[in-house]
């Protein structure tokens, strides 16, 4: 991807596939042959399921974040990652600091699925509750028309007989499931509103919890939490300009003060990731905003190209739930003449990366381009940014207070 920001911090590496045959031997986990399988479990911060080999800066596209204590069946290593076997025709890669051999693990290739119970909390969740034996890996995505949340549960059979849903569920419209191979069960998560809110996944004992966020009951921002990221900072300082030398680092901040002060006249709830020139490492940023819980994130930064002459507006997604808010915010900027450099899917960036809450990169402009840098260094500018980026979070609310699936 040629263009992509040069300045963007991403928390995932290059990584490639390799698989191997079962022996009995249990390395540790700085010198594994290639022919060895063992036994661990998930920790550390943020662990994550990667698809394959990472050929462009953004490195490997991830599955999605696991939780810590996952166990996992390792069948292969490379110089960075270790190779997990999911079932018998998925595998998937995880940083070699996010596993840990344990050899007191009585490892089952299948397990059988219990029961069922969803049911609608006092907060703003719906929750999903589904007994396993086993932590045993999984995967998730978004579905669009209808919305729903597809859960992948892998080394699963299905013994569920039993899904009980309670008059309490406020967002989930359905739940069921689909044994789609020998040992692979798919759940199914139908939600009452078009716009995903978010969801969050992880184990409780011998039960996994999806927490599904519900579309808040007044969709104004009055009556919502705006996260905002200043991107870079510190020892980061991201791009530079290449006519006037401006900091990356320093005019998010500026262009997020601005955006905090734009949100709050609109009377909205804002959280800033950073108010100062301090690093702030990625994953950091995405525990600190998991535990503020707010509504959305929009994320702040200027691209940068090789090509002087490559210039414009851009916003990033990678779930195809949160595209809306991305698109909103594009259409919005583009009034204040700014050229369109596009909608991008499917983006590894970090901040991009979490399922909890709605979220969007906005590369805001390009420093490399002397025209955008020009219009960067005006505070004039910093302001019309704002206010277009807050038009778009209300354009993108009124298509969520009337769409329905």
């Amino acid at each position: 991807m040629k263009y992509i920001s040069l300045s963007v911090l991403f928390s995932f590496f290059f990584i490639a596939c390799s698989h191997s045959a079962d022996t009995n031997e249990k390395p540790n986990n700085h010198s594994l042959p290639i022919d060895t399988v063992w036994y661990g479990k998930t920790t550390g911060k943020l662990p994550a399921f990667l698809y394959g080999d990472g050929t462009d800066r953004l490195g490997g596209a991830t599955m999605g974040y696991i939780d810590t204590g996952v166990i996992c069946k390792v069948i292969g290593k490379t110089q960075k990652f270790f190779q997990v076997q999911l079932s018998q025709y998925h595998t998937a890669l995880i940083d070699t600091a996010m596993i840990l051999a344990d050899t007191t693990i009585q490892y089952k290739p299948t397990v059988l699925s219990g029961s069922w119970k969803a049911w609608g909390t006092d907060s703003c969740y719906d929750i999903v509750s589904i007994y396993l034996p086993q932590k045993v890996p999984y995967t998730s995505h978004m579905e669009l028309n209808p919305s729903a949340i597809k859960i992948q549960l892998y080394g699963v059979q299905s013994n569920t007989n039993w899904i009980t849903q309670l008059q309490s569920l406020k967002e989930i419209k359905n739940l069921y499931y689909r044994q789609t191979e020998n040992d692979v069960l798919e759940v199914t998560i139908q939600l009452k509103h078009a716009q995903h809110w978010g969801y969050s996944m992880g184990y409780e004992g011998h039960k996994l919890l999806i927490k599904v966020k519900r579309q808040p009951p007044i969709v104004t921002l009055s009556h919502l939490t705006i996260a905002i990221d200043a991107g870079h900072g510190g020892t980061n300082s991201g791009a530079s300009g290449t006519v006037y030398g401006l900091v990356e680092k320093n005019y998010t901040l500026l262009f997020a003060k601005e955006l905090e002060r734009q949100l709050k006249l609109a009377h909205a709830k804002v959280i800033m990731t950073r108010t100062s020139d301090t690093t702030f490492d990625n994953k950091d940023r995405i525990l600190f905003l998991q535990q503020k819980n707010p509504d959305a994130l929009i994320s702040l930064h200027f691209n940068s190209a090789d090509d002087a002459s490559v210039n414009g507006v851009s916003t990033y997604y990678k779930h195809i739930g949160f595209r809306p808010l991305s698109t909103f915010i594009l259409k919005s900027m583009l009034a204040i003449h700014l050229n369109e450099f596009g909608n991008v899917g499917s983006f590894n960036f970090a901040l991009n990366a979490p399922t909890d809450f709605v979220n969007c990169l906005v590369e805001i402009a390009f420093l490399s381009n002397k025209a955008d840098e020009t219009k960067i260094k005006n505070p004039a500018f910093r302001v019309a940014v704002a206010r277009q980026i807050v038009a778009g979070l209300k354009d993108w609310l009124m298509y969520a207070a009337t769409e329905k699936n």
